[in-house]
């Protein structure tokens, strides 16, 4: 019971700490860290990897639906997930517009 009071008085110093710092901090550090977010995002080394991954993720998902579609029939599988999955199996294929995220299939 001392030891959980304990934790939680050390996470809330923690909380007050973080807060205490942030504010000095000010605009000026925010605005230097969102640039520097989007100067990564915006890398093209970092846009071909995120396009990678998902092009592998919608590949993998492909995959896992048959695997599961086989073992317990298109009837189990609800709707929505087939739906899905279709579109995706799709737009994989045909290797044109645009996903979630805003990245390319190319």
């Amino acid at each position: 019971m001392v030891a959980a009071m304990r934790y939680r008085l050390t996470f809330a110093a923690g909380i007050a700490l973080g807060y205490v710092l942030g504010t000095r901090a000010g605009r000026e550090r925010y605005e230097q860290l969102k640039k520097s977010a989007r100067q990564v995002a915006e890398n093209p080394a970092v846009r071909n990897t995120a396009e990678s991954a998902a092009q592998q993720g919608r590949a993998f998902a492909g995959k896992a639906y048959h695997a599961v579609s086989d073992k317990v029939g298109d009837v189990h599988v609800p709707d929505a997930v087939s739906a899905r999955v279709r579109s995706l199996r799709e737009r994989n294929t045909n290797g044109g517009g645009t996903d979630d995220w805003g990245t390319s299939n190319t």
